[in-house]
Order: C-alpha cells, then sequence, then structure tokens
C-alpha cells in the first residue's frame, strides 16, 4: 500500500508514518503536505527512498496562475481605495 496526502498535513501523524515506512508496513509515501511547514530539515522523511516530497504543489492547476494574477490585482484594487481585501489567510486554521 502506498500513502498520499496532499490535503490535509495534521491527516497523518508522521512519526508513526517513518515507523510504517521503515518496518515496511507501507510500500511508500507521496506527500504535499507535512504536519509543519514548511518540513523541517531534521525529519526522517527527507531520508527515506520510498519517499516522494513535493512543496505544498498538489493544488496547482492550468489555471493557476491565471487566477492568482486576477486575485492580487483584484485586492491591489481594493487596497489602494481602502477596502478590506479578499481570500485573506486565517491564521488560527493556517489557510
Amino acid at each position: 500500500a502506498y500513502l498520499i496526502n496532499v490535503g490535509r498535513g495534521k491527516l497523518v501523524v508522521e512519526s508513526a508514518l517513518v515507523r510504517a515506512l521503515k518496518a515496511g508496513w507501507i510500500a511508500g509515501a507521496a506527500l504535499d503536505v507535512f504536519e509543519r511547514e514548511p518540513l523541517p530539515e531534521e525529519s526522517e522523511l527527507w531520508g527515506l527512498s520510498n519517499v516522494i516530497i513535493t512543496f505544498h504543489i498538489a493544488g496547482t492547476t492550468p489555471r493557476y496562475w491565471d487566477r492568482v494574477t486576477e486575485i492580487f490585482a483584484r485586492n491591489l484594487r481594493l487596497f489602494l481605495a481602502g477596502e478590506g481585501l479578499k481570500n485573506l489567510v486565517d491564521k488560527e486554521s493556517g489557510y
């Protein structure tokens, strides 16, 4: 079995995942999100040959950069007009 997590890092207990990967209970993992981001340099996940790590890019779509540009331009107009911005990060929830 392989574990793929492109959703939320906190869905997976990384210490348990590392144990499962080392013991062969799970054949491999592909991870785009982590308990802490960016993934700490000291994480054992970096050294496992049966793990693929990407940098929170799984949500990228063909129109991604078009949408980012549209959102930025809209927020710039709102900011210059002294109005509230859209698509703000909720620091408490982390996204």
